[in-house]
């Protein structure tokens, strides 16, 4: 019996804004009722016409409760109320300036403007007969004109402050999803920067271990040992990479990211595919910013995936410059070896490994540049603008 009682109070659960909107209907009627009682009582008005009177005082409250979905239709019906209780001798305002400054900041303007002037001339008809004997005053019909006047600046405010923080809440969250995207876009680029790589490589050492595995099982064992070797730093990798999708409290990756200190591994999975690489370092080593250091292996590590996986050449060559604001990074093809129709297609058109790599260099605010030499190669070449980091004691390294 209870289960099913909680059952259907959970059914018949009214959305939060609607509560809300309720609570205020009930208590602008609660407060119109106490303070035409009160005015009623003062100025000692006949009892007949009181029923009718708070019976339309009730009704332009009520109807508060719908003021979100129908904002003009409730201040219609606000305004028509509120003047027929006023004919009766009661007033009651309340739930017309509420419904009024609802419409507003709904942007019914015109409705709300309209609902005034309508008001105004009502209550002061024939308007030309203010200040004659028996109609209002000259004073008072300036002074409700400029009460009016005031109310609609005042919603026209408060509209506008509502609209300003519309408009800033959705930058923010325009925001978060231009960050959101940007962090998918980054982790897409790494995953590819680290499979697209040693998956090349241990494809590579795959068939070399299946081609000679009968003939040669020595030279079979040293391809499964570099198979072993590629996997446990591709399987490291991806868990650096994979590391700040961890939710908030979760373990820090503890493998450090890839930086140029690492290149020599990089060189020596590389050679086990067969393709000689050799590299030249110019300049004075120095640390850079992680993200330079970082982004600088990668656009070298992927070059050499397309060179082992592309190029009909099984030579390359590696530049790494360091230069007083930056670094810059070379690989080339060595040799005038000509590249397959199809694989120079792939890597001209700008696949997933140049896009990656131009990305790469641009968020730095560095360049990118990679397309065929004049001897018949291919040449990738990144500058990634990087200072000096300063060590504790405020020297340069």
């Amino acid at each position: 019996m209870t289960g099913l009682t909680l059952s259907k109070i959970r059914r018949v659960a009214l959305p939060p804004g609607r509560t809300a909107d309720i609570g205020i209907a009930v208590g602008v009627t609660a407060i119109q009722l106490a303070v035409s009682q009160a005015d009623w009582s003062w100025q000692h008005h006949r009892s007949g016409a009181g029923w009718a009177a708070y019976a339309l005082l009730v009704i332009s409250g009520l109807t508060l409760a719908w003021r979100r979905r129908y904002p003009v239709g409730v201040l219609a019906v606000a305004l028509g109320a509120t003047l027929w209780a006023g004919a009766l001798g009661s007033a009651g305002w309340i739930a017309l300036i509420v419904a009024f400054v609802n419409a507003e900041v709904h942007r019914r303007r015109a409705a709300a403007v309209a609902s005034l002037v309508i008001g105004y001339l009502v209550s002061f008809w024939p308007p030309w007969l203010i200040g004659e004997t028996g109609h209002a005053s000259l004073a008072v019909g300036l002074s409700v004109a400029a009460w009016l006047i005031a109310l609609l600046t005042i919603a026209e405010l408060i509209r506008m402050r509502g609209q300003r923080a519309a408009a800033a809440s959705r930058s923010r969250e325009d925001q978060l999803q231009r960050r959101a995207s940007e962090e998918r876009v980054r982790i897409a680029r790494d995953l590819h920067d680290v499979l697209a790589h040693n998956i090349s490589v241990i494809n590579v050492q795959a068939n070399t271990a299946l081609h000679l595995m009968d003939r040669q099982p020595e030279r079979a064992r040293d391809a499964l040992t570099s198979i072993h070797e590629v996997s446990k730093q591709a399987l490291a990798e991806l868990r650096t990479v994979l590391g700040v999708l961890r939710a908030e409290g979760d373990e820090a990756p503890r493998t450090p990211s890839p930086g140029l200190a690492q290149l020599g591994d990089l060189v020596s999975a590389v050679r086990g595919t067969g393709l000689d690489v050799r590299v030249a370092i110019e300049g004075e080593q120095r640390e850079l910013p992680g993200d330079v250091d970082l982004a600088s292996y990668r656009i070298v590590q992927e070059a050499l995936t397309n060179t082992s996986r592309h190029s009909a050449c099984r030579a390359a060559e590696v530049l790494v410059r360091y230069q007083p604001d930056g670094v810059l990074v070379q690989v080339d093809d060595a040799g005038s070896a000509q590249r397959s129709p199809a694989a120079a297609r792939v890597t001209m058109s700008g696949g997933n490994g140049i896009t990656g790599m131009s990305e790469r260099a641009q968020a730095l605010g560095g360049t990118l540049s990679a397309g065929r030499r004049a001897d018949g190669g291919f040449r990738v070449q990144a500058w990634l603008p990087g200072s000096m980091v300063r060590s504790a004691d405020g020297s340069s390294r």
